[in-house]
């Protein structure tokens, strides 16, 4: 029996140790790890916990990250509740066995710090590894600040594990950000906790002997058009309500309310920046000032659920606005960035005609203000009064040297 570790009501918390205290409290039985910046601290205090008999499980550590994945998809295969953590050249070495994750439907829980991808080599923080595993089937959970990377830690569980989902979670927050800057976190009992996420139930287990079962088998082109529709259609159909009412009872436990696209000050907004991550909470500073000082009415969407991506939560919730900033913290690469893609099309399919700029930002790290973010909502506002793109579609924010306007199309139509 695990030792119980007495908490305050309020501690003082990073990032890194919300998440390992999540892992704690829900009783992993098996973490299998390779350490990287900035995400080592994570399974770092969690072979400490485990050292000192608060966990009754077991610690791998392995020669990659690639092999770290692969020991949680033996594990979880196994029948074990499974979780580990990485960051950027990490996760791009697991992303192999990402697709291995989900394709066999095992509920194993990611923690990504998230970090630029070299070269050049960058230690700090982006979404570029976010970015790279969107599409990779798991589930998708976006925090904004320590409390609620240890929030979504707890949640992850009862969601992944769900046996009508079953299907791996990640729980992503900004490197450095979020993982090295301590916060107030009001965290859960040990007890409450684990009650909140319950015992683990395994689902086709391969230690179970009575049913024998076959894992990673080969499909080709039969049956494997079939297989990953159904994955993809759990995804979208399934997966919604389920974080909807672990959100709920998560609620009526402690009181916070989590929605999975977080909306603010939108009522009545006639400008709004859609951004992931710490981001989100410079952009409701931001908003709030313009709001008082120069009667902009700017306002925020904070997406909760990356994947499967809320469609139509976002339509809802940007219906009424005049004009969008979409605020990109990875390299495009030759396109536009994710989520002004990803909020492009949901604008046309829900048939709204609003103006959308899309803003590269912080790359390896590089400082976003709240003047920075101010200086957005008055440019957008420029162009919802002027009711028609006045900017460049693509600039990035804060830049050094001459101002560069990445992505005009009406440049490139005019021939220049």
């Amino acid at each position: 029996m695990a030792e119980k570790m007495e908490l305050k009501k309020v501690e003082v918390w990073d990032g890194n140790l919300a998440a390992a205290h999540s892992l704690r409290q829900a009783q992993v039985d098996v973490v299998s790890a390779y350490p990287i910046t900035p995400s080592t601290p994570i399974v770092e205090t969690f072979a400490k916990f485990l050292a000192d008999g608060y966990v009754d499980g077991e610690y791998m550590m392995v020669e990659s990250e690639h092999a770290a994945m692969s020991g949680c998809i033996g594990a979880s295969a196994a029948g074990g509740r499974v979780a580990t953590a990485t960051s950027a050249q990490g996760f791009a070495l697991m992303v192999e066995t990402l697709y291995q994750a989900s394709g066999m439907r095992l509920p194993i829980v990611l923690h990504v710090v998230n970090r630029a991808l070299a070269s050049p080599l960058n230690v700090n923080g982006d979404h570029s590894d976010m970015y790279l595993g969107r599409d990779s089937g798991w589930i998708q959970l976006d925090t904004f600040s320590p409390q609620e990377v240890y929030d979504m830690g707890l949640m992850a569980f009862k969601i992944g594990e769900d046996h009508d989902v079953r299907l791996p979670v990640m729980v992503h927050q900004d490197g450095f950000i979020s993982s090295h800057t301590a916060q107030n976190v009001s965290p859960l009992s040990d007890d409450e906790a684990y009650e909140f996420v319950g015992e683990f139930k395994p689902m086709n287990a391969m230690l179970d002997f009575e049913k024998p079962i076959s894992y990673g088998v080969q499909t080709e082109e039969d049956w494997h058009f079939e297989h990953k529709a159904r994955q993809h259609n759990d995804l979208m159909t399934k997966v919604f309500p389920k974080i909807d009412e672990v959100f709920q009872e998560f609620e009526k436990k402690t009181g916070r309310k989590y929605k999975i696209v977080e909306d603010f000050y939108m009522d009545d907004a006639r400008v709004a920046i859609v951004a992931l991550g710490t981001t989100v909470e410079t952009a409701k500073l931001a908003a709030r000032i313009l709001r008082k000082e120069e009667k902009i009415k700017a306002g925020v969407v904070g997406i909760r659920v990356l994947r499967p991506f809320p469609f139509e939560q976002l339509g809802e919730v940007l219906k009424k606005v005049k004009a969008i900033g979409t605020l990109d913290r990875s390299s495009p690469n030759g396109t536009v960035g994710m989520l002004y893609n990803e909020i492009s099309g949901v604008l046309m399919g829900h048939g709204v005609k609003s103006i959308v700029l899309n803003y590269v930002y912080g790359l390896g790290g590089r400082d976003i203000t709240v003047e920075m973010i101010k200086n957005i909502f008055r440019e957008l506002d420029q162009n919802r009064k002027a009711r028609k793109r006045i900017s460049p579609v693509q600039q990035f924010v804060n830049l050094r040297g001459p101002k560069l306007e990445y992505f005009d199309a009406s440049l490139v139509n005019r021939g220049k």
